[in-house]
């Protein structure tokens, strides 16, 4: 028997759901009672053909991720090894520091007519302030919706500092020494430190639900806790 997060998840008409790319991309944010934090995502390879011609950088996370795909067939790549997902394979574990990225598989493989792919992301409880959670997800969804439609410069300060809000860092090439030291530092010291101090904030009033939270996290850093006013309402 496949281990599985379906059953566990709990939906209700309040989720928040983000959509992005032209609402072909839509992640509904749920809760799960083991998870730091639960999203069902919902991926139209119809309506958003134009955006899923490129694979997400390779990227890695400091605490567990788990992936479940529920709908389709879904892409991991695992360390440099492609793995094809279908909703028989139940839930997968992306162990911390694994480099890795997912994709929906083109709609040429999907079977049965199926348009719609859709998976479920969660990650495993800590003590960390920089870790998965769904202000994260939220701010990440809808920077690169900011970038890829509406057509916003791209910022390594901005990517750097969501994504290490985030515990997560875009991965280097596999050849080069101390990759991930490198990854975590480039994180830390340009996301977090000269991004704060250049204005630079991991999460932004406008794209996120739950601000309080956001608040909490920025406080945690010297070099944000000035971005985190709660009267904000925009």
């Amino acid at each position: 028997m496949v281990d599985t997060d379906v059953g566990r998840v709990q939906y209700a008409a309040s989720n928040t759901r983000v959509l992005v790319f032209e609402d072909s991309i839509e992640a509904r944010l749920l809760y799960h009672p083991d998870r730091s934090f639960a999203i069902e995502a919902s991926i139209d390879l119809v309506k958003g053909a134009k955006y899923f011609d490129k694979k997400p950088p390779m990227h890695f996370h400091v605490q567990e991720e788990y992936i479940e795909c529920i709908q389709g067939k879904l892409g991991l790549e695992l360390d440099g090894v492609e793995y094809i997902l279908t909703p028989t394979h139940g839930r997968v574990s992306i162990k911390p520091y694994t480099n890795h990225r997912s994709y929906p598989m083109p709609l040429s493989t999907q079977e049965n007519g199926n348009t719609v792919v859709k998976f479920l992301l969660s990650g495993e409880k800590t003590d960390s302030v920089f870790e998965l959670s769904p202000v994260f997800f939220e701010n990440w969804y809808r920077y690169q919706d900011d970038v890829i439609v509406n057509g916003a410069k791209i910022s390594s300060f901005q990517l750097f500092s969501t994504f290490d809000a985030g515990g997560s860092y875009v991965s280097v090439p596999p050849w080069v020494p101390f990759g991930q030291t490198i990854s975590i530092t480039l994180g830390v010291v340009v996301g977090r430190w000269l991004g704060g101090l250049l204005g630079y904030q991991p999460f932004y009033r406008k794209w996120t639900t739950d601000w309080d939270l956001a608040c909490e996290k920025m406080e945690k850093s010297f070099f944000q806790r000035r971005f985190a006013d709660r009267t904000k309402t925009q």
